[in-house]
């Protein structure tokens, strides 16, 4: 599926069982507190925290998808084409970065 694809399938979605979008203020809040439930998990699975046992049967590929979601209405509903963003956040994160990491000690 492209991010075109993605952007018309939650606008579909949105329009046959959502009712309609939140609000983009409602959505960031929304959004904010998915990536909090994704940070929950990498920080107790992955970083120094000690993963809880309510923890361990969350699914980090759904918490992921419901960051997506989430960022994908607020694209449809700002008129934002993701494909078109997104290409031109890699142009750009090349022409600035092109060598910039490779001397970076840290990540030898």
């Amino acid at each position: 599926m492209t991010l075109e694809e993605a952007q018309a399938q939650v606008d579909l979605w949105i329009r046959t069982y959502g009712v309609r979008y939140f609000s983009e203020l409602t959505n960031l809040a929304i959004l904010t507190e998915e990536v909090g439930e994704l940070a929950r998990i990498l920080a107790r699975r992955y970083g120094d925290q000690s993963e809880k046992e309510s923890d361990q049967n969350r699914d980090l590929a759904d918490e992921m998808a419901d960051v997506l979601w989430v960022l994908i209405c607020l694209a449809n509903q700002t008129g934002v084409n993701l494909t078109d963003a997104f290409e031109k956040n890699i142009d750009k994160k090349t022409r600035r970065d092109a060598e910039r990491h490779k001397g970076n000690e840290k990540l030898n």
